[in-house]
Order: structure tokens, then C-alpha cells, then sequence
């Protein structure tokens, strides 16, 4: 394994597409339970804020850049990060790995409506792929909903379960219940299951090929216009970082300062 890369406090696994899927079929294979985030620059600048969102960060098992932001930034520190890993892409060769074996899939988010969608369609384009149940993500946390939610997943005891409902909701949820779950692999997935169920449209090929997915979705949704200013913050900071200088934003003022005795220090192999 490459081992990692910590930027701005995320340790980044440093493994392709191949050597993930190697370690999930393997983890499923001997019931290793395995949690798996997908950080984008966005996530990256929350954790900034959120000290107990860079902790479940931290206690993953697996840290993987869903965001090509994440990929150039790391060129700049030491080990840069080999390949983006999308979460969808993750999926998807997930899905194709194990639509011929037992292990059966729960999707959990979404809107109402959204997950069977999705479950129909990722049915038909994977004949054979078993998806256990399904469940939108508008529940309230500590509910007795949620409480049979829990209870529905354990009792269809799925091997992988795939939790969209958005960060670091999804990130604190998982870390919260991984340990009432049976369920082997667990990924926060986000938005997934829109472009799963075809609600939302991915970019086309050459955008993703080219890291240019974030300009695709920029043009097709200009309302995302004020979350995509994270990603220039989130590339001065970063490099900012790794020189020692921590660059914050505030207003129209900007303040550098000098990051004294900083110890790169991270609990993942």
C-alpha cells in the first residue's frame, strides 16, 4: 500500500481504485468490518471547523479523495495522492465485483422514493446484484424511526451498507452506530443515490477524465456557485498549510499566520 497523505489534518489513503477494491473484497471475504469516507475539498474545509467531524474522519479505515481538488493539493505535500477514487465510481465497480456472489447491498438516504429508484435501476444494469432494502434519508436522529432502521438493516444483515445522507451527518451517523451494525463494508456515499436513480446527471466522460467534473456541474447547476468558492479557499489554504503558513478568510481580510511546531501525526496505516 502507498500509505497516506494528510492534508489540512485528513489522512488520505494513497491507493488507486484497484489496490481499494483489493482491501473491500478482501475485508468482505473475512468479515472485517471496514469504514470508508470519501472526502471532497468541501468536507476538508468543514472538518477545519468541526473538531468531532476531523475525528470520525480520522477513525476511518479507509480515507479516499472523491474530488479532484484533493489530488492536485496533495502535489504539494509529501506522498501526493496517486488517482482520484470517486464514491460513484466506487459503487459502481463495487456492484460489479459482487453481483454474482452472496453479499447483498442496503441503501439508506436520499429523498423519499430516491433509493428504490436507484435500487431498480442499479438492478437492471447489474443483473443479479442484491440490494436487501432500502430507505430515504429524512429520518430524525435518535427517533424511533431511526431505531427500526437499525433494526430493519441488521435483520436483512446486508454486507455493504451505503449511507447518503450528506456531510458530516452521514460521517457522525456511521461512526455513531458502526458498532450496532453487522453490516461488513460501510460507505458514506452522499448524494449517490441521485445519480444512481438518474435524478441528477453525472458529467460526461472527458469532464471526469480531465478533472473537470466540477466545471460540469457548475454549468448545469449554477446554484452550486457559492459552494464551489470552497474549492480556491480550500487549494490556498491547503498549500498554504504545507509550507507552514495557515491562511484563514474572513470577510475581505485575509491573515497569515505561522504554524509553530506542527507534528504530522496520524493512527492509520
Amino acid at each position: 500500500m502507498a500509505g497516506i497523505c494528510t492534508i489540512m489534518g485528513v489522512p488520505f489513503n494513497n491507493i488507486s481504485m484497484t489496490e481499494a477494491m483489493g482491501i473491500i473484497l478482501l475485508n468482505l471475504k473475512e468479515r472485517k468490518q471496514t469504514v470508508i469516507y470519501t472526502p471532497n475539498p468541501e468536507m476538508v474545509m468543514a472538518a477545519q471547523k468541526d473538531k468531532k467531524f476531523m475525528q470520525v474522519l480520522n477513525d476511518a479505515d479507509l480515507l479516499l479523495p472523491d474530488g479532484i481538488g484533493v489530488v492536485k493539493a496533495s502535489k504539494f505535500y509529501h506522498n501526493p495522492i496517486k488517482e482520484r477514487v470517486a464514491g460513484c465510481d466506487l459503487i459502481e465497480e463495487i456492484f460489479s465485483r459482487i453481483k454474482t456472489s452472496i453479499n447483498t447491498v442496503y441503501f439508506l438516504g436520499g429523498a423519499e422514493g430516491v433509493a428504490e429508484k436507484a435500487k431498480q435501476k442499479m438492478q437492471r444494469r447489474y443483473r443479479g446484484l442484491g440490494i436487501s432494502g432500502t430507505h430515504h434519508g429524512y429520518f430524525k436522529d435518535g427517533s424511533p424511526e431511526e431505531k427500526e432502521i437499525l433494526d430493519e438493516i441488521n435483520r436483512l444483515n446486508p454486507e455493504v451498507l451505503l449511507v447518503g445522507l450528506g456531510f458530516p451527518r452521514q460521517e457522525k451517523w456511521i461512526a455513531k452506530h458502526k458498532n450496532e451494525l453487522n453490516s461488513i463494508i460501510i460507505i458514506g456515499v452522499g448524494g449517490s443515490f441521485d445519480v444512481l436513480s438518474g435524478n441528477v446527471k453525472r458529467a460526461p466522460e472527458f469532464y471526469r477524465n480531465h478533472g473537470l467534473e466540477w466545471f460540469y456541474r457548475l454549468v448545469t447547476q449554477p446554484t452550486r456557485f457559492k459552494r464551489m468558492l470552497v474549492l480556491p479557499v480550500f487549494m490556498i489554504r491547503a498549500i498554504g498549510e504545507r509550507f507552514g503558513a495557515k491562511i484563514e478568510f474572513k470577510g475581505d481580510r485575509v491573515t497569515i499566520k505561522k504554524i509553530e511546531g506542527k507534528k504530522k501525526k496520524t493512527k492509520r496505516k
